[in-house]
């Protein structure tokens, strides 16, 4: 697995390349969103399973959805009271999303900030990523780097020096690789459908009863 600078990542990012990052639940496999067929067949994963895509803000991930001005609101809000966190927002797609993050073109995508400075850090330098858990599909996610950089040694990551450069910048402690990196919980998954919220999966966010 490549061990790179924030600079060197974020070129690999934009040449199409995987990338893998901390999160606040398991770690990221990640790819540019026009890039999200690789993520596909690096995972063997299934094109009925739409990738979510993560940003470092509301802002950036707004250009993604599509909705009334009363819906843009409610979803803000939300937004505002669970992000950064563990909780992914499925809505309505706006025409920027890439067909290759959705392959079956449902119409939505599932959006989220995570709870973890340096993952922002990283999307605030790429811009949203799509992403999903480092694994095989069907196994486990994998929580350690170490165990990523295992199974993935294609996939580009921060060296060491680069991600203590970082977290001495922003605060935060450098954990060690083989440990797990994350909560170890899935984000909850939320539908937004008929004006309510339908859960998808239940995890680490509890949204409230309608």
């Amino acid at each position: 697995m490549p061990e790179v600078s924030l600079t060197e990542l974020v070129t690999a990012v934009r040449a199409g390349e995987l990338v893998s990052f901390p999160t606040d639940t398991v770690p990221a496999l990640a790819a540019q969103p026009e890039a999200g067929d690789r993520i596909y067949t690096a995972k063997e994963r299934s094109p009925d399973k739409p990738l979510i895509l993560m940003g470092a803000s509301l802002d950036d991930l707004l250009p993604y959805m599509t909705g009334t001005d009363d819906e843009l609101a409610q979803w803000s809000a939300i937004a505002a009271q669970y992000w950064p966190g563990a909780l992914t927002l499925v809505l309505p797609a706006s025409r920027r999303l890439p067909a290759a993050m959705n392959p079956q073109n449902t119409g939505t995508i599932g959006l989220r900030v995570p709870d973890h400075p340096l993952a922002r850090h990283l999307l605030g330098h790429t811009g949203p990523l799509a992403t999903t858990s480092a694994n095989r599909s069907g196994q486990p996610p994998l929580e350690t780097m170490r165990a990523i950089a295992a199974s993935f040694p294609q996939v580009f990551t921060l060296a060491v020096a680069a991600q203590a450069e970082i977290y001495g910048a922003i605060g935060g402690e450098l954990p060690p690789d083989d440990q797990p990196q994350g909560s170890g919980r899935p984000s909850t998954v939320a539908r937004w459908q008929k004006g309510g919220w339908e859960i998808l999966r239940s995890g680490a966010v509890a949204l409230p009863s309608p």
